[in-house]
């Protein structure tokens, strides 16, 4: 054979190795890949288990990452705002806030939303916990009566917002469009005996603080950060009386705090209590032993604290004419037995009278009005919360007052034997001696600026509970008392 063709044939030999070694190279990097994406695709598959407010789904247990699966549908929905008071929420979920949603830091998130056929608008959803444009609401743009579905990692842990950012944004946050999803770190947090989810918003309507019927939105108000209503979890009252929150003595309580806004910032606090750790903004940063702390709307945090003493803990926006004049106030319950070193309760009740003691006046210049005629049955509904939110410190719960310092409404007969003059205390204050019930009291009595109708209603709620005669005060009869010169006389009796 000649030194040519030895040479070709060797060439041809090599060149047949050559291709033979790429398309082995080439055959692992392909299985290399596909078991890769075979990997990636193994991932367990979780249908995430979604709650209402105050509910918080429970800690996650598992080690590792998994695709969870988050289906939520947005609803357009007439309920409660405060007693006689309707509202047109917009919802993740069917509530104000939105469900929680809680997964684990390097979980991959299949979100799928869906918009109501019944709704009008068309709705997206932002969770700050994204890393992507828009947070999500580039993805899903959903129109009444359609499903989107968009995927994303959690890269970072923390307690992070929720809202709709469809165009006006502020609208669709002022009717309720948010809620808290919860990334847990892969190391979780540690055990607690309690978890709740409590959540701010601030609401504006046509209608003023308590004004009866379906109140729809006010943008000129939301524009001008003026609300009417400042609550926790939608609606006033939601977290008072059966609703409180609830724990016993010695355990630990976790909240999950959130501020949907749309406008105002939240100083939350909560009375009687000081907050063991509070994870600052929802994030790594925890400070200790605080009373209040700052939430910003669009922010959260998480507070944790352990309950030592039994009682009612009043929670609210320590801004604080919002916990008590526009309903940002809720309770927990704490039961369970005394500890009277950590807290006595009442030792003494002291009479005490300084020199010059007169009545005052809390003066908001409100002007005489006749509002919209209710029933009694409604009056009584509206005059319940009026008594609670400015009466039952000093007169109590149950209508009894407190003893050597303020006179029970409870069978009252200075109250029964003239409604009038109870009109013109409420509108004017009273000061000087008064014998209740066979009993006299020496206290004072300020002017609270109440309009018309809720001095109506309050009384005529009192006249109608605690063992009281009944009957029932107008607000034209508050407003023709409105035009009676106060009584230069501080020394009726009943």
């Amino acid at each position: 054979m000649s030194k040519f063709k030895t040479k070709v044939l060797v060439s041809m030999v090599s060149a047949a190795l050559v291709l033979t070694a790429c398309a082995q190279v080439n055959e692992k990097l392909a299985s290399g890949g596909a078991k890769a994406e075979s990997t990636k695709s193994q991932l367990p598959v979780i249908q995430a288990v979604l709650t209402h407010a105050p509910d918080v789904p429970a800690p996650i247990t598992r080690k590792y990452s998994a695709k969870v699966v988050i289906n939520l549908e947005t609803q357009e929905k007439v309920m409660r705002m405060a007693d006689g008071v309707d509202y047109m929420f917009w919802t993740f979920g069917g509530q104000v806030p939105g469900k929680f949603m809680r997964i684990r830091e390097g979980d991959e998130v299949e979100f799928n939303l869906s918009n109501s056929p019944d709704s009008k608008m068309p709705h997206n959803i932002d969770l700050h916990a994204v890393t992507g444009p828009g947070g999500g609401a580039a993805s899903s743009f959903t129109a009444p009566g359609h499903t989107s579905t968009f995927s994303f990692k959690a890269l970072n842990p923390g307690l992070y917002v929720y809202h709709c950012a469809t165009a006006p944004v502020g609208m669709h946050i002022g009717n309720g469009m948010y809620g808290l999803i919860l990334v847990e770190p892969k190391a979780g947090l540690p055990k607690v005996d309690r978890e709740y989810y409590v959540m701010q918003g601030d609401f504006y309507t046509k209608g003023k603080y308590g004004e009866a019927g379906l109140q729809p939105f006010d943008m000129e108000k939301a524009i001008k950060e003026q609300p009417d209503y400042v609550v926790f979890n939608g609606s006033v009252g939601a977290l008072n009386g059966e609703k409180a929150l609830t724990a016993k003595v010695g355990e630990s309580v976790r909240l999950f705090v959130g501020n949907g806004g749309p406008n105002l910032v939240s100083s939350f606090h909560v009375i009687g209590e000081i907050f063991d750790k509070v994870y600052v903004e929802g994030g790594a940063t925890e400070n200790k032993n605080v009373q209040t702390t700052l939430i910003p709307a669009g922010g959260a945090a998480i507070a944790e604290f352990k309950v030592d003493v039994p009682g009612t803990f009043i929670m609210v926006d320590h801004s604080i004419f919002r916990a008590f004049n526009k309903g940002a106030l809720g309770m927990l319950k704490v039961t369970g037995p005394e500890d009277k070193i950590i807290y006595s309760g009442k030792q003494a009740d002291k009479v005490y009278l300084p020199e010059g003691s007169a009545a005052q006046s809390i003066d908001n210049k409100q002007t005489a009005e006749t509002d919209k005629v209710l029933s009694k049955d409604e009056q009584i509904a509206q005059g319940k919360h009026v008594f609670e939110s400015n009466c039952l410190a000093c007169h109590q719960a149950n209508g009894e007052g407190i003893p050597n310092a303020f006179p029970p409404l409870a069978k009252s007969d200075f109250l029964n034997a003239d409604h009038n003059r109870a009109i013109g205390i409420l509108l004017n204050g009273r000061s000087g001696p008064i014998t209740v019930n066979g009993k006299n009291f020496d206290s004072i009595m300020p002017a609270i600026a109440l309009s018309s109708s809720q001095i109506a209603n309050a009384l005529t709620y009192v006249l109608n509970s605690f063992g009281n005669n009944g009957g029932q005060v107008t607000a034209a009869q508050v407003d023709k008392q409105r035009k009676v010169a106060p009584s230069t006389s501080n020394s009726e009796h009943g």
